[in-house]
């Protein structure tokens, strides 16, 4: 039997009927030939709980809108193969610099880690809901014209921009990593980057390598180097990306830790020219914390900095560990969105690690999707 969880009322909650309803506003305005829900993470490592369940909400929520509104959903990917893959300290500097897993593994390693890790979700979950689903990395969105086009055009609006994208320098980090074949290491905090804007829909940026001294490469829409930028920018760029498109309705969607910075992100998007209405569609899906109220964190607790909450079980720090099959784990994420989605109480709120473990363990997923 589903056991539903006892959840106090909010002010966002009491003006909504449905967790979904949220995103009428960007409905009835847009009136979308077809919604896009874009979710994106980091692929260092196997996906925890937390990271599985904002994947299958960004499911089960396009299927209610696709089935409420009658306009076809689907959910885009955005794998993040920008994320370090090691860092290591200059002697001679103090600096530190990384290398992303896209340079340490390489397209075929990365489309092996993309295929091991979370494809087989999203086709489980794309199955079962009727959701189609594409999958970008990082490395191939910023490769894209449109992106680098935007990247070149945002520049000379930049110091509009500068103080939400980094509030306590003032300086966005912008990471090109050394173009030499095999290395790819940059500046972590880019503090010898500059970025000259060349005009005419071009840029230099010079760096130095940890192995190899200075550098310069130049960005264009077509060519140049890798264009790595920090969190809060690379977020700036992808979402002006979409902020003209006609006929299609992105959905950004995150886990509410990001709330915050989407407040820094929402800033730079009106800072550099977008009106309040032209502002991304976003849905914050419920955190997964531990018994202090911090977010669950894998690292933390496997470094030893964080004991494993009560009632956690060690497969929520690696969904690999589930003890049953692929199937019977999505029936279970599928009858926790139920849950999580049959109440807006239920739904923008947090939940610690145990507190969802018990409701996995009764939920019971439908068939179909909630009309």
């Amino acid at each position: 039997m589903t056991t539903y969880p006892v959840s106090p009322n909010t002010v966002l909650a009491n003006a909504l009927t449905s967790a979904e309803d949220l995103l009428r506003p960007h409905i009835v305005n847009a009136e979308p030939e077809r919604i896009v829900f874009v979710v994106g993470t980091q692929i260092n490592g196997a996906p925890h709980i937390g990271t599985s369940l904002v994947q299958s909400l960004t499911f089960a929520a396009a299927a209610r809108i696709r089935d409420r509104f009658g306009v076809p959903a689907v959910v885009q990917f955005s794998a993040l193969d920008n994320a370090p893959y090691a860092i290591v300290t200059d002697k001679e500097s103090g600096h530190h610099y990384q290398r992303a897993y896209a340079h340490a593994l390489g397209a075929a390693g990365i489309a092996e880690q993309i295929d091991k890790l979370y494809r087989p979700l999203f086709t489980a979950l794309s199955e079962r809901l009727k959701v189609p689903f594409s999958v970008e990395t990082y490395t191939q969105q910023q490769a894209a014209p449109h992106f680098r086009r935007t990247w070149l055009r945002v520049l000379p609006r930049m110091d509009a921009a500068r103080w939400y994208l980094s509030p306590s320098s003032g300086v966005p980090h912008v990471r090109v990593p050394c173009p030499r074949p095999g290395c790819g290491w940059a500046e972590k905090y880019a503090e010898r980057t500059r970025v000259r804007d060349d005009g005419f829909e071009r840029a230099t940026v010079s760096a130095v390598c940890l192995h190899h001294g200075e550098y310069e490469v130049v960005i264009e829409p077509a060519d140049g180097g890798y264009l790595d930028l920090a969190t809060l920018y690379r977020n700036l760029v992808k979402e002006l990306m979409i902020s003209g498109a006609v006929g299609t309705l992105y959905v950004m969607v995150k886990g509410s830790d990001w709330m915050p910075g989407c407040i820094l992100v929402d800033g730079a998007l009106q800072a550099v020219g977008l009106t309040r209405g032209q502002l991304p569609a976003r849905l914050f899906c419920p955190q997964v914390v531990t018994d202090t109220g911090a977010k669950l964190s894998k690292s933390l607790i496997r470094e030893g900095r964080a004991p494993l909450p009560d009632g956690a079980a060690p497969w929520m720090l690696d969904t690999r560990e589930w003890p049953g099959s692929l199937g019977e784990y999505v029936d279970r994420l599928l009858g926790l969105t139920d849950v999580l989605l049959a109440d807006p109480r239920h739904f923008f709120r947090s939940y610690s690690a145990g507190e969802l473990g018990r409701l996995m363990s009764t939920a019971t997923a439908r068939s179909v999707p909630a009309r």
